[in-house]
C-alpha cells in the first residue's frame, strides 16, 4: 500500500497539481497521508484478529 501512495505522489509532482504546491508542502502532506494509512491498516489487523 505504501508503494502506492509512493507512486501516486510521483505521479502527482510530475503530472498533476502537486507540481504547482512547494514540495514542503508535498512533503509534508505525503507523510500525514502515509501516517493516516498506516494507522488505519494497524487498526484493520487489530479488528481482524478480535
Amino acid at each position: 500500500m505504501l508503494f502506492l501512495v509512493a507512486a501516486l505522489l510521483l505521479l502527482g509532482v510530475l503530472l498533476g497539481t502537486v507540481a504547482h504546491a512547494p514540495l514542503a508542502f508535498t512533503a509534508v502532506a505525503a507523510a500525514v497521508i502515509v501516517a493516516w494509512l498506516g494507522i488505519f491498516a494497524a487498526r484493520e489487523r487489530r479488528a481482524r484478529r478480535n
